[in-house]
């Protein structure tokens, strides 16, 4: 991470998706600032008063206040462009150039799998969060739980994550120290005692007026291999994360509960309408997500040895980022291949034993 990508974020009217278009042209924040204001204009077909913006370097004094205020606040900012930066949410097509993280970084790049749901949860939706989060940290090594820190199920999540000492990741609507509900600044301080993180994409010069909150949801999604919704009315904030999910193909899942009780409506919808895979406990997500596990595994198993691939495959084979899955258009962007070609190497290297399809048109390297 470097100045340069802390001033990128920095320069007004550039935004998250002027960042992505921009860095999707040049690939790195130092090439943009080092580019002309024609090669700007023309190449990248931005606009000409944010092309001065960015010759004329408006962001870094900004940038430079902020790396200050980091290294001060303990903040660690993650540019894209990082190596440690996390590979699934640089899947999606607004990923945020920088994050901003409070604790481990290396936590965000776990087996993540997100739990939300609705901020009035009931005795059922708690106990459900408690009971699959504890079976889940029993068989699934390498587990780290993300929601985002809200009243009801959010907080459930994160707490059944302490109980049964599983790191857990934070995502919230504000910028960093802070912390929003300012009422859970306790469990934000177990979550960094326990090796989780808190995670924002704002920084602390960024003007709080409460709008944050659906961006937030969108990096839950991303951040995760797989989403439950653990209980919801019809309509609220967790039903964003789970559309967000199902866009950003990932697997999502739903606890269904009685008919009659509003708390319920919106999982009970997801599951009837096809949105949501029905889950009732720790085993339905484990083999929803493919994650192929003994009865009580303290490791995962070992890899099998490694097959013979011809050169296509294993050039193939070495765009995937360790063992994060990646989906097939993240794929085709990767590797250049025609889709046809691509369709008939990954099913050999499946029948090799390589790779693994997963739920959402994914694959994950074995």
């Amino acid at each position: 991470m470097t100045v340069e990508d802390l001033a990128l974020q920095m320069t007004p009217g550039i935004g998250v998706r002027g960042a992505v278009h921009l860095l999707e042209h040049f690939g790195s924040a130092e090439r943009i600032f080092a580019a002309a204001e024609e090669e700007l204009t023309g190449r990248a077909e931005l606009r000409s008063d944010l092309a001065r913006q960015l010759v004329r370097r408006t962001g870094f004094p900004a940038a430079e206040k902020e790396l200050k205020f980091c290294t001060r606040q303990g903040i660690v900012p993650i540019a894209s462009t990082d190596p440690d930066y996390p590979a699934l949410l640089r899947e999606i097509p607004d990923y945020p150039h920088i994050i901003y993280v409070k604790g481990s970084p290396a936590v965000l790049s776990e087996c993540c799998l997100s739990m939300v749901g609705t901020r009035e949860a009931t005795p059922y939706g708690q106990t459900m969060c408690h009971r699959l989060v504890e079976r889940l940290a029993e068989r699934v090594p390498s587990l780290a739980i993300v929601s985002g820190l809200a009243y009801g199920i959010d907080i459930a999540a994160h707490r059944a994550a302490l109980a049964a000492k599983v790191p857990t990741i934070a995502v919230l609507p504000c910028s960093l120290p802070g912390v929003v509900p300012t009422q859970h600044t306790a469990v934000a301080r177990d979550i960094l005692d326990h090796g989780g993180a808190l995670v924002s994409e704002l920084h602390s010069q960024t003007r709080q007026k409460g709008t944050a909150y659906i961006a937030r949801n969108r990096i839950i999604a991303a951040l995760s291999a797989g989403c439950v919704v653990v209980e919801s009315p019809d309509s609220g904030g967790s039903l964003i994360t789970a559309r967000f999910a199902d866009e950003y193909h990932r697997a999502v899942m739903a606890v269904p509960g009685r008919a009659t009780d509003r708390s319920s409506a919106g999982t009970n919808h997801l599951i009837r309408n096809r949105k949501a895979q029905l889950v009732l406990s720790a085993e339905d997500i484990i083999a929803e997500m493919g994650w192929d596990l003994g009865a009580a595994p303290v490791a995962r198993k070992p890899a099998p040895p490694t097959p013979v691939l011809t050169p296509s495959e294993a050039a193939l084979l070495d765009c995937f980022p360790a063992s994060d899955p990646l989906s097939v258009d993240r794929l085709h962007q990767l590797s250049g291949l025609d889709p046809g070609e691509l369709a008939a190497l990954l099913l050999g290297l499946e029948l090799a034993g390589a790779l693994r399809q997963l739920p959402g048109n994914r694959y994950m390297k074995l």
